[in-house]
Protein backbone atom coordinates (compact mmCIF):
# COMPACT_ATOMS: atom_id res chain seq x y z
CA UNK A 1 0.00 0.00 0.00
CA UNK A 2 2.23 2.77 -1.20
CA UNK A 3 2.90 5.10 -4.06
CA UNK A 4 2.81 2.40 -6.72
CA UNK A 5 -0.49 0.89 -5.58
CA UNK A 6 -3.25 1.81 -8.04
CA UNK A 7 -6.03 1.15 -5.51
CA UNK A 8 -4.81 3.35 -2.64
CA UNK A 9 -5.29 7.11 -2.29
CA UNK A 10 -1.55 7.67 -2.15
CA UNK A 11 -1.09 5.71 -5.39
CA UNK A 12 -3.87 7.66 -7.09
CA UNK A 13 -2.28 10.97 -6.04
CA UNK A 14 1.11 9.86 -7.36
CA UNK A 15 -0.35 8.83 -10.70
CA UNK A 16 -2.69 11.83 -10.85
CA UNK A 17 -5.71 9.63 -11.48
CA UNK A 18 -9.16 9.50 -9.89
CA UNK A 19 -11.39 6.57 -8.96
CA UNK A 20 -13.30 4.97 -6.11
CA UNK A 21 -10.71 5.71 -3.43
CA UNK A 22 -10.11 9.25 -4.73
CA UNK A 23 -13.40 10.51 -6.09
CA UNK A 24 -13.17 13.74 -8.10
CA UNK A 25 -16.70 14.91 -7.23
CA UNK A 26 -16.12 14.55 -3.49
CA UNK A 27 -12.77 16.36 -3.69
CA UNK A 28 -14.28 19.30 -5.60
CA UNK A 29 -17.22 19.53 -3.18
CA UNK A 30 -14.87 19.54 -0.17
CA UNK A 31 -12.67 22.25 -1.71
CA UNK A 32 -15.72 24.37 -2.47
CA UNK A 33 -16.94 24.12 1.15
CA UNK A 34 -13.57 25.04 2.66
CA UNK A 35 -13.06 27.95 0.25
CA UNK A 36 -16.40 29.47 1.23
CA UNK A 37 -15.66 29.18 4.98
CA UNK A 38 -12.08 30.53 5.05
CA UNK A 39 -12.62 34.30 4.43
CA UNK A 40 -15.16 34.74 7.25
CA UNK A 41 -13.04 32.77 9.72
CA UNK A 42 -9.79 34.54 8.81
CA UNK A 43 -11.32 37.99 9.38
CA UNK A 44 -12.49 37.03 12.88
CA UNK A 45 -9.12 35.57 13.83
CA UNK A 46 -7.20 38.66 12.71
CA UNK A 47 -9.26 40.87 15.03
CA UNK A 48 -8.72 38.73 18.16
CA UNK A 49 -5.41 36.97 18.81
CA UNK A 50 -5.76 33.92 21.05
CA UNK A 51 -4.45 34.29 24.60
CA UNK A 52 -2.05 31.65 25.87
CA UNK A 53 -2.39 30.12 29.30
CA UNK A 54 0.80 30.00 31.30
CA UNK A 55 1.14 27.43 34.06
CA UNK A 56 2.12 28.87 37.42
CA UNK A 57 5.06 27.32 39.26
CA UNK A 58 4.37 25.75 42.63
CA UNK A 59 6.37 26.99 45.57
CA UNK A 60 7.62 24.27 47.89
Amino acid sequence: MGRGDKKSKKGKRTQGSFGVSRNRKKIKARLKRTASKKPAKAAGEAAKPKARKVAKKKEE
